[in-house]
């Protein structure tokens, strides 16, 4: 259902990017599809070092943490995934995220705070969950999302600029109708205003889907639901404790908002409740 839901999420996104860019006819749509695609392939290639650079993340060898690694390996294994590289980010607020552009190209991080607040069960459906992100391919279609927004995002700059400088209506403006003007400023209004807007909402509801699919997933392969249900509910906690100072362009990347300290509204959250994924685990029948 989640997946159903998150191809209908990006074919409605798709749409409005074909939509933004025929403002300015087949040409504009060429554009738009051009810059989305290379906007698509910077953060494919780049994403992972840019998450981890960001999030200070430093890569450790078995002998650094040998029960981590252990942990991931053991999860890797019953995913039936390549084993990530192995990162911790020295922060006392309780997080983690995987990122990279395949399995086989592929990194796990996690705080130094996780690892005082888990048992080793509750870490292990953790490492499943960023595991099962991994597996759903969620790093290509968060990137695909992000480049489609981005360039929706781009456009309606563009189109804001026209507006300043009156270069929409084009060369036969000036015999234009003053309801054919009125339809065109209208039309850019929602071009540069709504249509951001919208490709926003649309990714960040693809985010909460992806989210508990990852749950759901990361589930099933570990076997314990339980356990990644009660480790979310110590990372909720954990996190509004200590909010982790992160960019919000890669705050839909941890399990849990890092940003939870602050008040969210749920239609502008790149998580879903903690109450309503938590409910969904517990419910959960694995046979």
């Amino acid at each position: 259902m989640n997946n159903l839901k998150t191809f209908i999420l990006l074919l409605v996104l798709t749409g409005l990017l074909l939509a933004v860019g025929s403002i300015w006819g087949t040409s504009g749509i060429i554009v738009a599809l051009v810059f989305s695609l290379i906007m698509n392939l910077g953060v494919y290639w780049f994403s992972d070092k840019i998450a981890l650079s960001m999030a200070r993340a430093k890569e450790v060898s078995r002998d650094e943490a040998p029960e981590l690694h252990y942990i991931v390996e053991e999860q890797a294994r019953l995913a039936g995934l390549p084993k990530p590289r192995v990162y911790i980010i020295e922060n006392d607020s309780p997080n983690a995220f995987a990122t990279g552009r395949s399995p086989k190209h592929a990194a796990v991080a996690v705080t130094t705070g996780i690892t005082g607040i888990l048992s080793r069960q509750e870490l292990g459906g953790v490492i499943a969950h960023e595991l099962a992100h991994i597996g759903n391919r969620d790093t290509l279609i968060m990137a695909v999302t992000a480049a489609i927004a981005g360039a929706i995002t781009w456009i309606a700059i563009m189109a804001r600029w026209s507006m300043l400088f009156g270069g929409f209506g084009g060369r036969g403006s000036g015999r234009q109708s003053p309801y054919g003007a009125i339809i065109a400023i209208g039309g850019l209004l929602v071009v540069a205003i709504v249509m951001p807007l919208a490709a926003t909402l649309i990714r960040l509801a693809i985010s909460r889907a992806r989210e508990y699919q990852a749950d759901a997933t990361g589930a099933r392969t570990s076997g314990t639901p339980w356990a990644l249900a009660d480790a979310l509910e110590k990372l909720e906690a954990g996190a509004k404790r200590r909010p982790m100072k992160v960019n919000e362009a890669t705050s839909h990347l941890f399990i849990v908002n890092p940003l939870s300290g602050r008040t969210i509204v749920s239609l502008f959250s790149t998580h879903p409740p903690i109450e309503e994924r938590v409910r969904r685990l517990r419910e959960m029948r694995l046979y």
